[in-house]
Formats: structure tokens, C-alpha cells, sequence
């Protein structure tokens, strides 16, 4: 790919953005001079994309020959220097949430805009000419002409004359990062121990009460990284602001941090404890990229994993040390660890690292389990293998050398390895460069255990003979550190127990022979097993009969096994263990109802210890765990249960339903009553008039559980009303339509007659691709797969769906083959 930097490098922006006709004429004009170094003789290409350029001039000499191609401005311009480039320009703004684009909310009645930016990745071009390559970094001075209230930038404000509002002066930043908002916001500030003035910005719909978790979070977090990275926050400002409408769930901005008002905003009065761990852990991710991405970004998009990998690292070892009691590395395993196991293993998947060069490549980069979640579990592999100590000492180094610069991985493995003694490099570019994990098998005879590995799958696949340097990680000093070949065998008598990733800091799964899990069992039933080990162990076992090394069908009694657990943690695995058994009755209604009631016969010990409401001072592990416990016993369609639900539901308010089983209570309310259809409106025109983003996300969970034709109908045809179904939340709700087997057939349907609307309204989103991929994860049958092959395969060449169209084949085509092999066994076990 000819990168545009190569021919001119930018050193200064000067932009200016006029708002004051976004609202009526729904245009912004602007001016933008770049001072730059042209490398190229005879011409200058800059990227331009969807605007209208006005006038050009260089070096204050009219230009009047430029031209429009390929979402580039292309100026003629004899030499090679330094140059001073001013352009006038307008884009129109739209609803498409990239470039600039409008937000919408209403405060007593009236709508309301403010509007913001999102420029990552390659959405800066729509807001001014520039090179919008992570590697042109420059500084920028920004001004904005809005007679908005509150106007904000990645720096403060230096003045505010005759409308014109202007901002300090940038470091040497890329493109993607620069930010800006204005509209009439609500403002909650503080400031670090090291004087950094923290902000939390949301509109006047919400209440005052709910900025201060995020705000409390953001200062200390500051303060967290500013001891551990051993390099203080480089920016004398910290905002972070809550958008009514948002694509991702945050954007780091450096100095302007955006995100979705439920990944911000904790109003007391509604947010669960979940939630506010979620937004704990979103700040924790955003504020880390502002040494990881901003202050030392990648070179170019196919090192994105040095930015997001390590901001997934850091939400977990940030919120950690704030808060011990939420047990993070347990959920990093049971969240991202779950995550990336699921979806490294099917053929096909992308590795860490990626080559790309067209946007719509960039735009499939961002695959949350691999390059956030399998990456930052690589890390977390090199932390635990160098130690903290050596890890912390290597970032270090790495934000002191390559501040305000560009880098690529192996400039951090140099840094790692020079702290650690240790050659990160060679343990580190093969994880990353290769797609998919190994299976480790252990088998033990005669006193010899032998350890070997190769690729592990779920689904259709081509053999290969990929090895990985494996750290072993066992609970057991005779086993050696590292497996880097096929195999290797080591003498090992006694009957002890063995486990390999007994910290489950590793990227692998084990196979262990009959007797090694034998040991295993044993540990599990005399309740010696940490909780940890105990989750990890089920959760592998669950990967190995999806990929066809154990049978299904034992996953039944192994679930027996874990009848009286009480760890919430464990029961996040054993939910989704469940959750695989659903797949093998969906289309048995005799086995259904066996499945139901095995769990509900699951949940019942713990079910009677928590009950429905928390005891004074109880941990906040069981108030989570009490969520999970009640929906198994609604799954299992406990009478009780139905009954204590509907009788909250109509005793309380919304607001006052306990946060964390509120969407539990409304589904069973949905499900179940006589009269679906008021209830369904009635939370319907609760959703419209809501302000706060968790209620509204309850509500959507809620009644796209009904089993009312007529109701899901009229949910479908809501999918494409902005009006009541915000963009952002299109996918929510059709997910949530498709996991429900009354619903599926009708939002499948859904997709394939939309699909053109689809197109144009995500097809520059980077949830562009979430269609074809859930879609794939929730159809289950040969008749789906034939339409699913039928319809998305004419759409490959859209290279940003090629990926998640030919993952979803083979994930659909593996799950459907699973069914028909194991099936009879998990209902003879169900029935037994």
C-alpha cells in the first residue's frame, strides 16, 4: 500500500470548524492550514473524504487545478520542502456516527443536539483534509466558532473572543485521535494527587448523581498508571463525556475521552453493581491509552493490538489494585479468557497481528476477542512469565524512548527483554503472527508423562502443523517451563495431581488422559480446588467437546458435579455450559424439559440460600451471583420463581426493582403473562421516554423475550425505526431477537429483506460485520446454513465482512455437525 505519508509529512494544524450552521443548514464549514514537508516533487495528496473543497492555496499561492479522487485531495505543486498548505472546505453532517456527526436527546420534552467526533480509524478525512495515518503525527491547534454552551477539545480552552472559542496547543498526536464536542452539558470535576483537573460531562437529560462513580474512577485510575507506568499523564486536562448516541462502547481521544452513556453514566438510583464494574473497567481501558496509543502509538494499523491488547491488560490490573475485592484477574478469565478460547479456535480467525491496507480491512481489525481479548491475555502470559517487576521496568523504558513517536512490537519485546533478561521476541511473535492456540495433550503410562501439541479446533478445518513456545505453567516443578516442540516426555510417578495453566495466565487448554482427570475429579468433589481452577477446568472441558475430543454427553454428570457450588465466578461457567446443552434440545421439546428441569435442579441449593433479596452486608459476589441463580430457575420455569417475579414486577417500579435482576423480572413478565401484548407497549413507551441507557438496555432484554407472535412482529418492524431504536442499539435488539427461538426465523427474514438498509446505515461502522457474525452464532439448522451460505456469499467481496462471513460458515457448519453427533447422547443423559 502507497501510504500517503511517504510523499508529505505534516508537522502542524491549524483547523478551524464552524458550527453555527449544523443545526438549520446541516452543514459545518472550516479552514484547515497544514505546515508539512513535502517529500514528493509535482504533487501533494492529502486525505479528503466527502467534502467539499472550496479553495487550496500553497504557500499562500492560489491553487486552482486541485482535484477529488479516491477519497483523496490531489494538489499539484512543483518542489520538495517545506510548504504551508491552507484549505477551505464544508461537509454535510449526517447521523452516521463517524467524522462529525450530531448526538440527540431530549431534556423536559424538547430535542436537543449536541455534536461530537469519532475519528478512529480512518474518519478524520471526513472532518478536514490531512494524512490520516497513525504514523503523521503533528500538533494541532483547534478552534471551534458554536455558540453551544460547553465546547470542548483534547486541550483546554486559552480563549473565547467574538464566538471564536480556541484550544492550547496539542503534542505530537495522530489524526484519529483529535476530538472535539460542544453542546449544553452538565460538568462534575476533581483533580489527581498530581494536579491533573479530571471532568465527567454528560447532557441535562440525566441526572447529577450519576457522573460521580465514573468521576471518582477516572482520578484514581490517573493516579494508578501515573505510579505504575513510572511516566506521569502528559496532558494538564482529563475529560471524559457521555454520548446519546455512540458506535463503540469508548474512544480515547487523548484529553477528550467519549463514550456510550452506559459505559459512563451510574445513576444511584438505577445502576447495578455490574454495571458499575463495567464502567470501572471502560475508564481503566481508555485512560491506559493514553500512554498506550497516544503518547506511543503504532506505526500502522496491523500493529492495533499494541494499543488494544495491552489498554485489556491494563482495565483488569488497573481496577484490580482499586478494588481487590471484585477478584478482576478471575473475571479477565472468565470474560475475555472464555472470549478469546470461543473464537480463536475456528478456522479462518485473524491472528493478533494482522497485515491490512484498505479501510475496509482496518475496519474488520477490530475483532473484540482477538485483538483486545486473545491479545491481552497474551499479555498478561508475558507479565506473569517475565514477572511485574521486569514488566513495569520494560514499559517504562518503552514510554520514556518512544514518547510521542511510532512503534512496532518488536520495539516493546526489546524493551520487555532488556528489563527481564529474557528474549520476549521469541516467545512473543509467534503467539501473535499465527492465528488459533494448541491443545496440549497429557497422557501418563508407566510412569512417563508424555506432553505433545497441536492446533486446536471447533468446526471444519485444514490440518496443519503450527507449534507454539507453550509456558506450561504447571503446578508441578518436574514438568519443564516451556513446550516448544511436538512433544516431550519427563518421568513422572506418584499419584499427585497434576494441572498445566494452573495460574490460567496461558493461551492453550489441556486434554488430560482418563487417569489425570480422574485426579482432577477427586480434587474437585473433596472441595480442595481454588474457585478459579474449578471455572477454568469446566470451561476447557466445554472447548474440548466442541471440538469433538470428549463427548457432549459428559458434560451432563460433570455439571452434577458442581451442584452445591456457591462461587459466582464458577457459575458464569456453569450458566454457559448450560447454555451449549440448549443447542442440543431446541428442536425436542421432551428434551427441552428435561434440560429445563436439570437447571433448575442445579440452582436449587443456592437458590435457597440467596432468595430474592440481598442480606444486610452480604458480599457483593452473591448479590451477582443471585442474578445468575434466578435466571436458571426461570430458564427451568420454577412456579415459584415465575410467581415471586410477576409479584415484584407489579409491586415496584422499573427503578425500583433490584438493578442486578431486573432484566430477569421483565423477560419472565414478558414470557409469561396472559396479556403480552399491554405489558410489551407498555415498556415499549418506557423505553421511548427513558433517559437512563441501563433501564432502557433492561427493557430491550426484556421483551424481545416474548413468545407473542404478534409482539415479535412488531418488534422486528421497530428495528429499522430510529425513532424509538437508537443506531447504536439496531444489534442489541437483533441479537437479542435472534437468540429467541420464537423470534429467530423472524429476524433472520429480518436481515435478508433489510440488508440494504443495513448497508447504508453500518456499512462504515465497525459493527458492520456483527450481522453475518451473530447471525452464525444463533441459527440452528441445515435449512439456515443453506440460506446463510446462499445469501452472504455473494457479499465476500466486501472485505470487511469477507472474514465474519467465512468464520460464520464454518462455525455453523461445525455446530450443526456437533448436534447431529451428540445430540441423542446428551438427551440419553438428560433422561438419566
Amino acid at each position: 500500500m502507497n501510504r500517503l505519508f511517504s510523499q508529505f509529512i505534516p508537522e502542524h494544524y491549524t483547523i478551524q470548524w464552524n458550527l453555527s450552521r449544523a443545526r438549520d443548514k446541516r452543514r459545518i464549514t472550516g479552514t484547515t492550514i497544514i505546515v508539512g514537508q513535502q517529500v514528493v516533487d509535482g504533487t501533494i495528496r492529502l486525505h479528503a473524504k466527502d467534502l467539499s473543497i472550496s479553495r487550496v492555496l500553497v504557500n499562500q499561492q492560489e491553487v486552482s487545478e486541485f482535484f477529488a479522487k479516491n477519497d483523496e485531495l490531489i494538489i499539484p505543486h512543483p518542489g520538495a520542502n517545506q510548504v504551508t498548505i491552507a484549505i477551505e472546505f464544508s461537509l454535510r453532517l449526517t447521523d452516521a456516527m463517524h467524522g462529525i456527526y450530531p448526538c440527540y436527546f431530549k431534556v423536559d420534552g424538547k430535542q436537543r443536539e449536541l455534536y461530537a467526533t469519532q475519528f478512529e480509524s480512518h474518519h478524520a478525512r471526513e472532518a478536514f483534509p490531512c494524512i490520516d495515518e497513525p504514523e503523521a503525527k503533528a500538533t494541532f491547534d483547534i478552534s471551534l466558532v458554536s455558540d453551544q454552551p460547553v465546547l470542548l477539545s483534547n486541550m483546554p480552552v486559552v480563549s473565547q473572543q467574538s464566538g471564536v472559542t480556541t484550544f492550547a496547543t496539542t503534542p505530537r498526536m495522530s489524526t484519529y485521535l483529535v476530538a472535539f464536542a460542544a453542546g449544553d452539558l452538565q460538568r462534575a470535576t476533581t483533580r489527581t494527587a498530581s494536579g491533573i483537573e479530571v471532568n465527567v460531562y454528560a447532557t441535562m437529560a440525566q441526572p447529577a448523581a450519576s457522573l460521580s462513580w465514573a468521576l471518582d474512577h477516572a482520578a484514581r485510575t490517573i493516579d494508578f498508571f501515573n505510579e505504575y507506568f513510572g511516566v506521569p499523564y502528559p496532558l494538564p486536562k482529563s475529560d471524559h463525556i457521555a454520548l446519546p448516541d455512540f458506535s463503540s462502547g469508548a474512544m480515547e481521544n487523548w484529553g477528550l475521552i467519549t463514550y456510550r452513556e452506559i459505559a459512563l453514566l451510574a445513576d444511584p438510583a438505577t445502576t447495578s453493581i455490574s454495571s458499575k464494574q463495567y464502567i470501572a473497567t471502560v475508564i481503566a481501558h481508555e485512560l491506559s491509552h493514553q500512554w498506550f496509543g497516544n503518547l506511543v502509538t503504532m506505526k500502522w494499523w496491523n500493529n492495533l493490538w499494541l494499543n488494544e491488547s495491552f489498554a485489556t491488560l491494563m482495565e483488569y490490573l488497573a481496577t484490580d489494585a482499586l478494588h481487590p475485592e471484585w477478584r478482576q484477574w478471575d473475571e479477565f478469565a472468565s470474560n475475555e479468557g472464555v472470549a478469546a478460547l470461543r473464537r480463536d479456535c475456528i478456522d479462518g480467525v485473524q491472528p493478533v497481528q494482522v497485515d491490512v491496507s484498505s479501510p475496509a480491512e482496518i475496519s474488520a481489525l477490530f475483532d473484540g476477542a482477538i485483538v483486545y481479548a486473545k491479545g491481552g491475555r497474551l499479555l498478561r502470559m508475558v507479565q506473569t512469565w517475565i514477572g511485574d517487576d521486569a514488566f513495569r521496568r520494560g514499559l517504562t523504558d518503552y514510554f520514556t524512548k518512544f514518547q510521542y513517536d511510532n512503534t512496532t512490537g518488536d520495539d516493546l519485546w526489546q524493551c520487555l527483554s532488556t528489563a527481564s533478561g529474557k528474549d520476549v521476541g521469541a516467545l512473543m511473535n509467534t503467539w501473535i503472527s499465527q492465528p488459533g492456540y494448541p491443545v496440549v495433550r497429557a497422557t501418563l503410562a508407566d510412569g512417563k508423562l508424555t506432553l505433545s501439541q497441536e492446533q486446536f479446533f471447533v468446526g471444519p478445518h485444514q490440518p496443519n502443523n503450527r507449534l507454539w513456545p507453550i509456558p506450561l505453567g504447571a503446578n508441578d516443578s518436574r514438568i519443564p517451563d516451556i513446550l516448544a516442540d511436538a512433544s516431550v516426555a519427563v518421568s513422572y510417578a506418584g499419584s499427585d495431581m497434576l494441572l498445566l495453566n494452573a495460574a490460567n495466565t496461558g493461551h492453550f487448554i489441556t486434554l488430560y488422559d482418563d487417569e489425570l482427570r480422574g485426579r482432577i475429579m477427586r480434587e474437585i468433589l473433596a472441595g480442595t480446588l481454588e474457585s478459579s481452577v474449578r471455572a477454568q477446568y469446566l470451561n476447557e472441558q466445554l472447548l474440548l467437546m466442541r471440538g469433538g475430543l470428549l463427548p457432549s454427553s459428559t458434560l451432563v454428570d460433570l455439571l452434577s458435579v458442581y451442584k452445591n457450588e456457591s462461587d459466582q465466578k464458577v457459575w458464569e461457567i456453569i450458566s454457559l455450559a448450560l447454555s451449549e446443552l440448549k443447542k442440543f434440545v431446541d428442536h425436542d421439546t421432551a428434551a427441552e424439559h428435561m434440560l429445563r428441569t436439570f437447571a433448575a435442579d442445579l440452582a436449587r441449593t443456592q437458590y435457597t440460600r440467596l432468595g430474592w433479596s440481598a442480606a444486610p452486608g452480604e458480599p457483593e459476589q452473591d448479590t451477582k451471583l443471585r442474578a445468575i441463580i434466578i435466571g436458571c430457575m426461570l430458564y427451568g420455569e420454577d412456579a415459584g420463581a415465575i410467581r415471586q417475579a410477576r409479584e415484584l414486577y407489579r409491586a415496584n417500579t422499573l427503578e425500583q426493582l433490584d438493578a442486578e435482576l431486573r432484566p430477569l423480572i421483565i423477560s419472565a413478565v414478558v414470557r409469561h403473562d396472559q396479556q403480552p401484548h399491554n405489558i410489551v407497549r407498555t415498556l415499549l413507551q418506557m423505553y421511548e421516554n427513558s433517559a437512563s441507557a441501563e433501564l432502557r438496555s433492561d427493557i430491550a432484554s426484556g421483551v424481545t423475550a416474548t413468545r407473542d407472535l404478534g409482539e415479535l412482529k412488531h418488534l422486528i418492524r421497530l428495528l429499522t425505526n430510529t425513532r424509538v431504536i437508537r443506531t447504536q442499539d439496531t444489534v442489541h435488539w437483533f441479537v437479542d431477537l435472534l437468540r429467541n427461538r420464537e423470534g429467530r426465523e423472524l429476524a433472520w427474514k429480518w436481515l435478508r429483506d433489510n440488508w440494504r438498509w443495513i448497508e447504508k446505515t453500518f456499512a462504515s461502522d465497525k459493527s458492520h460485520d456483527y450481522f453475518p457474525r451473530y447471525a452464525a452464532s444463533l441459527l440452528m439448522t441445515r435449512q439456515q446454513l443453506a440460506e446463510y451460505r446462499e445469501f452472504f456469499t455473494p457479499l465476500r467481496n466486501d472485505q470487511s465482512l469477507v472474514r465474519a462471513i467465512d468464520m460464520g460458515l464454518l462455525d455453523l457448519e461445525g455446530k450443526l455437525d456437533l448436534i447431529d453427533r451428540d445430540a441423542p447422547g446428551v438427551i440419553a443423559a438428560l433422561s438419566r
